[in-house]
């Protein structure tokens, strides 16, 4: 579902795209991978944990959440909002900064479970 959905970028957007799934896939196996909001997510336990999408000047990160790009520091090259990391199409969210990123929002999700 979500590769018929990067199918249609073009070759550098899909490419950079692809690197986060292929990270997201690493860092949350198992997860469900489907299209939320008209965007892929990944789910856990039926949480939404991150969605995604290409949009025409660039590709956007949504950890399903207001609070978790608060306190994690992105690289200058990024956009933040509340809801959001705007990145340039030519650009790879780094590993690390995804890990983080998923690990904040898992945390989240944790604590309003207990």
């Amino acid at each position: 579902m979500i590769d018929r959905h990067l199918s249609t970028f073009s070759d550098q957007q899909r490419a950079s795209l692809e690197n986060l799934v292929e990270i997201l896939r690493a860092l949350l196996p198992g997860a469900e991978e489907c299209i939320s909001y008209g965007m892929p997510c990944f789910k856990v336990n039926g949480k939404a944990v991150v969605g995604f999408d290409g949009f025409r000047h660039h590709n956007s990160y949504f950890p399903h959440s207001g609070s978790v790009l608060e306190h994690i520091p992105v690289p200058a090259w990024c956009e933040k909002t509340k809801g959001a990391l705007r990145i340039p199409i030519d650009r790879r969210l780094p590993k690390t900064l995804v890990l983080s990123l998923v690990r904040a929002r898992m945390n989240e999700i944790a604590e309003r479970l207990k």
